[in-house]
């Protein structure tokens, strides 16, 4: 019975616990491939999009009709599970909770730049629901004004999330340098990683006993793109 955990810059600097195969964010295929090698637990962290083809709906359907449990947070999980969870796929944390219920709409609000899994997937730009979270505790603590946090909030929405760092989000707002610097430096510390809690949770789920569930009770049809795909990874002398 093995679970099997796609994640990458949401679970930056975390040591995940034994019991669990932790692989790079999802591309198209990666899910079915899980299906096929056995995985009874399936866990969606983060997923590829733009460079290749993401991790597909239909091969989470096939997974929740082969009574394989699925869940999803954080960044692309979470985007997917409030596409799927009619189907039976298990949204895990806030920000999917935000997602299912139409809070969050926009899926650039958890979108980063990263670096390569040598690096651990380094995030290098901040997403807009940590961004937004993280400028609320900042004014609750009386570390921001309230008119600073506004510039801060409208000079991000004009940022694409390739280029939302802490240096292009000061530069669109009109605060002296030694403002800037203290507003980094509180960001820093008391930043809200959302996606990060979020991640954790997955896992401590995805660790509760329970073997693999009874297939779904909905018929899934048997599309010609989905027949080739479950093809290739059956032909596959790796499975992959």
């Amino acid at each position: 019975m093995s679970r099997i955990v796609f994640a990458g810059p949401s679970l930056y600097g975390v040591s995940p616990p034994a019991g669990l195969i932790i692989l790079p964010p999802a591309a198209q295929g990666d899910v079915m491939a899980a299906v096929e090698s056995g995985a009874t637990h399936i866990g969606i962290v983060d997923g590829y999009f733009g460079t290749c083809a993401s991790v597909w709906h239909k091969e989470i359907l096939h997974a929740l009709a082969q009574g394989c449990r699925v869940l999803g947070s954080s960044s692309m999980g979470a985007l997917r599970a409030s596409e799927c969870a009619l189907f039976g796929m298990e949204p895990v944390g806030v920000i999917a909770a935000a997602y299912c219920s139409g809070e969050l709409t926009d899926d650039a609000d958890v979108a980063l730049t990263h670096g390569p899994a040598e690096f651990g997937f380094v995030p290098f730009t901040q997403p807009m629901v940590e961004l937004r979270a993280t400028l609320a505790n900042l004014e609750t603590h009386g570390l921001i004004s309230a008119i600073e946090a506004a510039a801060l909030r409208l000079s991000a929405r004009r940022l694409h999330f390739t280029e939302r760092n802490l240096e292009a989000l000061l530069a669109g707002c009109d605060l002296p340098e030694d403002r800037q610097a203290e507003i980094i430096k509180q960001y820093e510390v008391h930043a809200v990683r959302l996606k990060r809690q979020d991640a954790c949770l997955l896992l401590d789920k995805m660790l509760q006993p329970g073997s693999k569930t009874q297939a779904s009770g909905w018929p899934l049809k048997q599309s010609p793109a989905l027949s080739r795909l479950l093809a290739r990874h059956r032909h596959s002398p790796t499975g992959t």
